[in-house]
């Protein structure tokens, strides 16, 4: 494996102890590097216990608390967890040394067997949701003949974790955020863009620099590999010219020459030529017309890696969702409770809201992302009967609804998540829906959008 020649020996530092930088430790350290792990959080931080626990039958060598410069002494090549910025004084001294940067995402295709095929699905919204149906999509088709389908990177488990177990004919599908893809130098033999729309602004700090970051999925890619954009979305049909492979696309308002789209009220995939119904849309479990999109880009994801409309059709028959994504948590006192933490940014709050029906009461809120407000504070003013704000940001948003003309009666502030549900339980009424979409990440409060949702259910289920 080429990790092996690779990091023999070689110091490597990895910033970030979360769960990527976990899996890189394991599997550097396995690899015969001396790991150096660093975190900001300090060595008693009740969150970094669990991972340290993990790690603790190999040899590592732990500075926590903090990134010192010193970490660089000596030091062969640099790995970033997710979360961890690239602009980091560190990260910036470490490319004045001209210290290699990497992450899990270019280390696993670094290592990533021979005759795997690899599928990298990356956009501002829909992702998730993407990622899962296509694995699922690919699992039907493989199966049978004994191969396996590999999920993971931004999604659950971080694939450097599962190369040794992979063989040829196995296909690798990763989920790709923008924090991954900015610092990567490979891709995938079949890459993904499904939408650029203002996303993670107070990472990157404008939207060229976060499309860069997203580009590098195609600009990577040889000749020979499948590039799919979302045709519909401007952003990415903008990346078009950068394609270097086969350009493939999915549509819901007309037809393509290759990928997915709809014939009327039915969705179709068409490669070389050749169309063929997968399914009715009717038949389609998830809820609002984004998860439409969301089929089609996996049809045309998953057709592009080999899966036959058969596997498409069974595997989106079966799928009602993924957790934290429009997630039906309970129904109390007739209101139904609906768990959306996986979106973080208004966008994706905007097509919640459109998802439903009845009264809305709307959760909203966590750590701001530098996004903007208006949008979604319109939409508000005419679909959502009460919003109920928490956490950091709660002062932005009342000033954005406050701006769009909503009465303050129909707005709760509050400081927690938790006080956020009881608000939203004395609100609702028999036949309304409590939504939480907070539009927010949840770094306020909580690890990730994972806890957020988790807590949230737990205070809804003991209402």
């Amino acid at each position: 494996m080429a990790g092996e020649a690779r990091y023999q020996g070689q110091r490597i530092v990895i910033l970030g102890l979360a769960r990527q930088g976990v899996a890189l430790a394991q599997y550097l350290a396995g690899q015969g590097a001396r790991v150096v792990v660093s975190d900001l959080q300090p060595a008693t931080s009740p969150r970094l216990a669990a991972n340290l626990a993990a790690l603790g039958n190999l040899t590592i060598e732990y500075v926590l608390g903090g990134h010192p410069l010193s970490l660089l002494d000596g030091a062969d090549g640099l790995c970033l967890s997710g979360g961890v910025s690239a602009d980091l004084p560190i990260v910036r001294e470490a490319r004045r040394r001209h210290i290699g940067l990497s992450n899990d995402t270019q280390v696993f295709l670094e290592a990533c067997p021979a005759g795997v095929l690899t599928v990298g699905i990356t956009g501002s919204a829909g992702k998730t949701t993407t990622t899962t149906l296509a694995g699922r999509m690919l699992s039907g088709a493989l199966a049978s003949g004994g191969r396996t389908v590999w999920v993971g990177g931004n999604i659950g488990n971080p694939l450097i974790s599962d190369t040794d177990r992979m063989r040829p004919g196995d296909v690798a599908v990763m989920e790709l955020s923008s924090f991954q893809l900015e610092i990567t130098t490979l891709s995938t033999q079949v890459a993904a863009v499904l939408n650029i729309t203002p996303n993670h602004l107070d990472r990157h700090g404008t939207m060229e620099a976060y499309t860069a970051a997203k580009s590098r999925l195609l600009l990577y890619q040889p000749e020979e590999s499948v590039a799919i954009l979302g045709r519909d979305d401007p952003g990415a049909w903008a990346l078009a010219p950068l394609v270097r492979a086969r350009l493939a696309c999915f549509s819901s308002a007309g037809p393509v020459e290759a990928g997915a789209c709809l014939r009327g009220p039915t969705v179709v995939f068409r490669w070389d030529g050749r169309e063929q119904e997968v399914c009715a849309v009717s038949d389609i479990r998830l809820r609002g017309w984004h998860n439409v999109v969301n089929v089609l880009a996996a049809c045309a994801i998953s057709g592009a890696a080999g899966a036959p409309p058969e596997a498409m059709r069974s595997a989106i028959a079966g799928f009602t969702g993924v957790e934290h994504r429009l997630e039906l948590v309970a129904e109390r006192g007739g209101v139904k409770w609906y768990n959306d933490s996986i979106a973080s940014a208004p966008e994706r709050v905007m097509a919640a809201i459109r998802s439903f029906d009845e009264p809305l009461v709307l959760l909203l809120g966590g750590r701001d992302k530098k996004l903007p407000w208006e949008g979604l504070a319109q939409l508000a003013k005419t679909r959502v009967k009460h919003l109920v704000l928490f956490g950091e940001a709660r002062q932005l948003i009342e000033e954005a609804l406050r701006a769009a003309g909503v009465e303050p009666a129909r707005v709760t502030v509050c400081g927690r998540l938790e006080e956020a549900v009881g608000a939203a339980a004395r609100h609702a009424g028999p036949g309304d829906v409590a939504l939480l979409s907070p539009g927010c990440t949840s770094f306020d409060e909580f690890q990730d959008f994972a806890e957020r949702g988790d807590r949230f259910k737990e205070w809804v289920n003991v209402l």
